[in-house]
């Protein structure tokens, strides 16, 4: 980024392949807000709306993932 750090942008999930090439579904991203007085990014990950593959896996195995932090526009905590 800007201010010379790493910074994870986007969060998404694999979803399979066509051809040889990889097909993905943004999940969450990076919202950039600004800069603080030290020059770093300020910002928040909301997500996109897409509710992941993945949730129904996790259901199977017990673990209760909570759909509304897929809600479109949702900032994360």
């Amino acid at each position: 980024l800007s201010d010379g750090k790493r910074k994870v942008t986007s969060v998404a999930e694999v979803t399979g392949m066509e051809g040889d090439v990889i097909q993905m579904q943004e999940i969450f991203r990076f919202v950039r807000t600004g800069m603080d007085a030290d020059g770093s990014i300020l910002g928040y990950f909301e997500a996109t709306g897409i509710r992941p593959r993945f949730l129904e896996d996790l259901r199977a195995m017990g673990i209760d993932f909570p759909g509304r932090y897929f809600e479109p526009g949702r900032p994360q905590e």
